[in-house]
């Protein structure tokens, strides 16, 4: 009986201790970016945690700033997607990562998602999209044929989503290409990303 109670009060003693030691999880990482019409913020998802390192080294190298959104695909009113990126640039671009399918993740293309671009599989780096309204088609479905692996999703804009808009009803110019692509889906006027930078999460 008398051991019993030593191990009680023994037991109430070391809890106090191990309550403090136990450490408090860490908030979420934010990025604000701040263009040329306005700011907005986003926040990093640990689920896809090789995409989102993949960002936050260009953010944190302030390889991001003064790029330009170069891309905007707008399919209806709210529902496209705009892209951003060093486009390749040298001095700007870093090698590219693993992919992370959604399927791998859980994170799914819904508004204000961002996520990489690519071509094959692994070939991902310095671009990045948001898309506007739910796009399920950016997914991994492992239910069709050939690379169904989809774009790898690592990021949510949790401020500002009237930027982004802003940026994707700007007009687009009729004419202007990319080196032959995009034709149509050309800003006239692109918008230029003046900073990068974490923040601290509320």
């Amino acid at each position: 009986m008398v051991r019993t109670l030593i191990a009680l009060l023994l037991s109430l003693l070391a809890f106090p201790a191990f309550a403090q030691t136990t450490p408090a999880p860490k908030p979420p990482v934010r990025v604000a970016i701040v263009t040329s019409v306005g700011s907005f913020t986003i926040e990093m998802d640990d689920r896809a945690p090789i995409s989102s390192r993949n960002f936050l080294r260009y953010v944190d190298q302030k390889r991001l700033d003064g790029i330009t959104f170069y891309r905007v695909v707008k399919v209806q009113d709210n529902f496209g997607f705009v892209q951003f990126g060093v486009r390749g640039a040298p001095r700007r671009v870093l090698p590219p990562i693993a992919h992370e399918p959604t399927t791998q993740t859980g994170i799914r293309h819904t508004d204000m998602t961002l996520s990489l671009p690519r071509f094959a599989p692994g070939t991902a780096g310095g671009d990045f999209t948001i898309v506007v309204g739910d796009q399920p088609s950016f997914d991994a479905d492992p239910s069709k044929p050939g690379d169904n692996l989809g774009y790898a999703a690592f990021a949510h804009v949790v401020e500002g989503r009237e930027v982004v808009i802003k940026i994707f009803d700007a007009p687009n110019s009729p004419t202007a290409t990319d080196q032959g692509y995009y034709k149509g889906e050309i800003p006239q006027a692109p918008v230029t990303i003046i900073s990068a930078r974490r923040v601290t999460a509320p």
